[in-house]
């Protein structure tokens, strides 16, 4: 009886697995799909859109592992991502990065390479 328990769960857990598969909502964008940008203090922001609807963002600094999870915020122009920690600022083709706590900068006129 253990067996076709545990058979069944396998079995329920392997199709919910294909079904994650094929939901049409998922986000097609690249996981590898990083901008990379330097700023005037030479620091480097590495940064993506979670998804097309762009109400969030990735950053990395440096190149470090750790990722922030920036979510849209109101913002005068441009757009503004932060998670109360980390405050990512893009307008146009140009970006500002600071510690939102200490109001730090990290680095201004952030661009591609």
């Amino acid at each position: 009886m253990k067996g076709f328990i545990a058979v069944s769960a396998l079995a329920l857990l392997a199709g919910c697995a294909q079904l994650n598969q094929l939901n049409p909502f998922q986000s097609s964008a690249p996981v590898d799909n990083w901008t990379t940008w330097t700023c005037d203090s030479q620091a480097k922001v590495l940064w993506r859109y979670t998804d097309d609807s762009r109400k969030a963002v990735d950053v990395r600094l440096g190149g470090a592992d750790q990722v922030y999870r920036l979510k849209e915020e109101p913002g005068a122009s441009g757009s503004l991502y932060s998670d109360n920690m980390l405050a990512f600022h893009i307008k146009g083709e140009e970006g500002l990065v600071y510690w939102v706590a200490t109001n730090d900068l990290i680095g201004r006129g952030c661009k591609a390479q």
